[in-house]
């Protein structure tokens, strides 16, 4: 298999979900590359969500799980303290809250579980994988929660409108260890390193890829799939900032601040104007703050 590659190392800069499209026929795959518990993962949510409203009736996303943090956890002896300082880091450059003293109050005690409870949640189909995971997230990222506690990860499942009692069932399958020995097969045969990586595929290329390993800013995303896709189309007008809240349910003002195009005083500005009308609550978090539909 060849590759173009596009890669960075020092990530200065920060989008998982389905939007609103659903063309029967799209000429782009792309696989994303993520770990649950990795700070640029969870960065890269405002650029996938903007692409996914602007474009997302050329492609599909397809998540692969990798164990780029359960790694670090096994091999560094400071772990708690890198870790967060690594987390801390990220919320610097990128804006999403990714609040590090978890490492060091509540540490995730096996990245592994956490791991298998997204496959486990995948079998319900791919979008309830996607809520769940972003649920995941929200719980480590925002809520300083070990999302490898059986109890923590069957809240998170309550929270993503899933069916639980197969949740429990799958959770410790080895239907759902195959389907994560079958992702971690996949980022080596397509030699993936970190995360978050991008690897993006058009059908019409046999055995053609491009891969995108790190965080950049919004623009480069939009043109390479331009690239592959071999023309220049127009974004799809997005929804209003109600409809998008709708949707999405629970989104940082980061995230909202990058799908407009607003300022994160701008974005602020809207949400409130939201508040108001009672369609929305502001949820303040460590670093920064977060709107909840209600």
């Amino acid at each position: 298999m060849s590759w173009r590659s596009l890669s960075q190392t020092d990530n200065t800069f920060q989008g998982f979900q389905e939007g609103f499209f659903n063309l029967q026929k799209r000429p782009i795959e792309i696989y994303v590359f993520v770990d649950p518990l990795c700070p640029e993962c969870w960065s890269l949510e405002p650029f996938l969500k903007k692409l996914t409203l602007e474009y997302g009736r050329y492609f599909k996303i397809r998540p692969i799980l990798s164990g780029s943090v359960a790694n670090l956890q096994k091999n560094c002896p400071d772990k708690p303290e890198k870790l967060k300082k690594q987390w801390d880091h990220t919320t610097s450059l990128t804006g999403m809250c990714c609040d590090g003293d978890v490492w060091l109050e509540n540490p995730v005690s096996s990245p592994l579980s956490t791991a298998l409870a997204v496959k486990a949640a995948e079998f319900q189909g791919k979008k309830a994988g996607m809520r769940f995971l972003r649920k995941v997230q929200e719980y480590v990222f925002l809520e300083k929660r070990n999302v490898s506690q059986e109890e923590v990860l069957i809240e998170c499942a309550e929270k993503s409108q899933i069916d639980v009692g197969e949740f429990k069932r799958d959770l410790h399958s080895e239907t759902a260890k195959r389907a994560l020995r079958g992702d971690m097969k996949l980022m080596q045969e397509m030699e993936v390193n970190e995360t978050p990586t991008l690897v993006i595929f058009n059908e019409s290329e046999e055995d053609a890829g491009l891969k995108i390993t790190g965080l950049y800013d919004y623009h480069i995303y939009v043109k390479v799939l331009k690239d592959m896709l071999q023309q220049n189309p127009a974004p799809s007008l997005k929804p209003n900032v109600e409809e998008f809240m709708k949707q999405y349910r629970f989104v940082a003002n980061k995230e909202i601040a990058v799908v407009y195009d607003w300022t994160e005083k701008e974005a602020k500005r809207e949400m409130r104007k939201l508040v108001l009308k009672q369609k929305v609550r502001e949820v303040p978090v460590k670093h920064g703050v977060f709107w909840e539909y209600v």
